[in-house]
């Protein structure tokens, strides 16, 4: 359908233009935001003749940017938990596993071995049993708390498996990206608070105890440990915001509560990028392999530089 309007309602929103030698068209094809300057005409397409000559505007989708976010993410709207639960299930998890076995846990280890020290083999031995019975105990919470005609590990995988939006390549854009926004935020930190101690001293003395501390700590840190968080945080927590908030809002909520959960305010900052960037890769590939690769190859790289620095 071609609409003509008359020279005075043109005038009238341009200004310019003589009404006697002006025609306009206006061809509706899909909603869009038409851009020239000084004014604002909503249309699908806009062409302005006079004398011969023909000029035509710049045009940019209606709500490209919503557009665009809502394409990014390939997540299912249809998740296995009652998302009007989301944050009651999440803090029933911080209060009742997270807490009392990441910050109580060693200590009860060493009540139970009779030890005011625990050394760095028995140490990481124990964190490890502790996560691995947090990550049991999460696995079984989520199940039970779910709807028992979804399957977990077809939900956690996806169904996207194109070749543009792979897991491997979607690890190999959030370890590039993430490596260079955490060499800006330390650099930034530098300068703004002064240069800090990088290495944490008890990781180290583990790293440099024996090899079985060695391999054990890399097992956690690189297996077990990006396991239990990206399933919590990614997994469940992201995804079931996700399908109820905007997308831009439940990446910053679910990064926000992992930087929160790991209790440390000199680090952040820099757990909220982190958290940011694994939820992105999640949301671009529709898969958990994508952020728990990006993890573990993180916290990989970063016991490397604790061992040789």
């Amino acid at each position: 359908m071609i609409m003509t309007l008359s020279p005075p309602l043109l005038l009238a929103g341009l200004g310019a233009v003589p009404a006697s030698s002006t025609t306009a068209k206006i061809i509706p094809l899909e909603p869009l935001t038409c851009i020239f300057s000084p004014f604002i005409l909503s249309s699908s397409k806009f062409e302005l003749r006079k004398r011969g000559t023909f000029c035509q505007c710049s045009c940019t989708p209606k709500n490209g940017v919503q557009s665009l976010l809502e394409s990014f993410s390939v997540l299912s709207q249809d998740i296995p938990w009652d998302t009007e639960s989301t944050w009651s299930t999440f803090m029933a998890y911080i209060l009742i596993l997270h807490i009392p076995l990441s910050f109580g846990g060693l200590s009860i280890v060493a009540r139970v071995l009779h030890l005011s020290d625990l050394d760095p083999l028995t140490r990481v031995a124990s964190v490890l049993a502790l996560q691995t019975t947090e990550l049991a105990g999460v696995l079984a919470f989520l199940y039970h708390t779910s709807n028992q005609k979804h399957k977990l590990t077809s939900y956690f995988l996806g169904t996207c498996y194109s070749k543009e939006r792979n897991w491997i390549k979607a690890t190999a854009l959030g370890i590039g990206l993430l490596s260079v926004l955490v060499f800006l935020t330390s650099m930034l930190a530098d300068r703004l608070i002064g240069p800090q101690h990088v290495n944490n001293p008890i990781l180290k003395e583990i790293l440099l105890h024996s090899p079985v501390s060695k391999a054990t700590c890399f097992f956690l840190y690189c297996v077990v440990a990006p396991l239990l968080e990206e399933t919590v945080y990614r997994g469940f927590l992201f995804t079931s915001l996700a399908s109820k908030t905007k997308l831009w809002q439940a990446v910053c909520l679910a990064s926000f509560a992992f930087s929160l959960s790991h209790f440390s305010l000199e680090n952040s900052v820099q757990l909220f990028i982190i958290g940011f960037i694994l939820a992105s890769v999640y949301s671009w590939s529709g898969n958990l392999l994508a952020p728990l690769a990006l993890h573990s190859l993180y916290n990989a790289l970063i016991l490397l530089y604790t061992m040789i620095s």
